[in-house]
């Protein structure tokens, strides 16, 4: 016999009330049922767990033991039902978010905690791929990326449109001219992220679309080491334009003659209902990021 629920409680009202039937009417249940229940501990386990005096009910000691541990039990119970049946609510629910960067992304949570302030947000950073597998193993309840496709597997609203741009110290000259074009990037000394990065591939996209294949002066696993690198004069990299505000030891400038851009996308699993889910959809287009980015040259 598996040690269930059912018999613990019947275990408990009944040496709470001293008899089948009143604990049968507490619990809802017939009164061959609930003894139902007893015995089968009895016999399992070979213990007596109640003994009769005057037509009562009386429980062992061991039966006392055996209670005290099934409130602690059913206590637990009850706080995992409570979990379960709040994740996910506006009223005790709590919300996690995976950003594949930090701007724009960061403005829709932040719309989100203006509207909903008593819900607990947490925000997970990293690469494309890092995001993706999150989402899709349930690691966060919801990502933002770019270039996600319509795919069957997830409810995705599209939040801007997105691209990516070089970015170099003030004082280069490309600056000055606010475009750079593929050839002219290639007599740079060039700054790439690692393969897996969303930034990278469409940067290969565009050299690749001009027939040229340059090679990394230096390959950076994340995108402030990019900034840090460039900012620190060692070459021209590249950033989605909206990845941040920072614009006093960098400058940014638009790639000319090919297509940089691509749609920071909104998406969670399509099977996962979740009311802090639904409300943060709802958000996106009122989000202040919510706008587009013009056409290349």
């Amino acid at each position: 016999m598996t040690l269930s629920i059912s018999a613990l409680q019947a275990l408990r009202s009944v040496a709470e009330t001293g008899s089948f039937a009143a604990a049968a009417r507490q619990l809802g249940l017939t009164a061959p049922g609930v003894s139902q229940h007893v015995h089968s501990l009895e016999k399992t386990y070979e213990i007596q767990l109640f003994t009769r005096s005057n037509g009562q009910l009386l429980a062992t000691p061991l039966c006392e033991r055996v209670c005290e541990s099934a409130d602690r039990m059913l206590l637990e119970q009850q706080t995992l039902e409570r979990m379960l049946r709040h994740h996910g609510s506006l009223k005790n629910g709590a919300l996690s978010v995976g950003l594949g960067n930090a701007m724009p992304g960061m403005a829709l949570v932040a719309t989100f905690n203006k509207n909903y302030p008593d819900v607990p947000l947490r925000v997970t950073t990293g690469s494309f791929q890092k995001i993706m597998r999150a989402v899709l193993d349930h690691s966060v309840d919801v990502g933002i990326l770019p270039n996600i496709p319509k795919d069957s597997r997830f409810h995705r609203k599209v939040l801007l449109a997105n691209r990516v741009v070089a970015i170099a110290r003030p004082e280069s000259p490309m600056v000055g001219k606010k475009t750079t074009n593929a050839h002219e990037l290639m007599t740079e000394r060039l700054i790439f992220r690692a393969e897996g990065s969303s930034t990278q591939s469409v940067v290969n996209r565009y050299f690749r679309d001009h027939g040229l294949s340059p090679s990394a002066y230096l390959t950076l696993d994340t995108r402030d080491g990019v900034y840090e690198a460039v900012a620190n004069g060692m070459g021209v990299g590249f950033v989605w334009q909206t990845s941040t505000g920072r614009g006093d030891d960098v400058a940014q400038i638009t790639l000319t003659g090919g297509s940089t851009t691509s749609e920071e996308v909104v998406f969670a699993p399509a099977e996962r209902s979740m009311q802090t889910l639904h409300a943060f959809f709802s958000l996106v287009d009122h989000c202040p990021p919510h706008r587009k980015v013009p056409g290349n040259a």
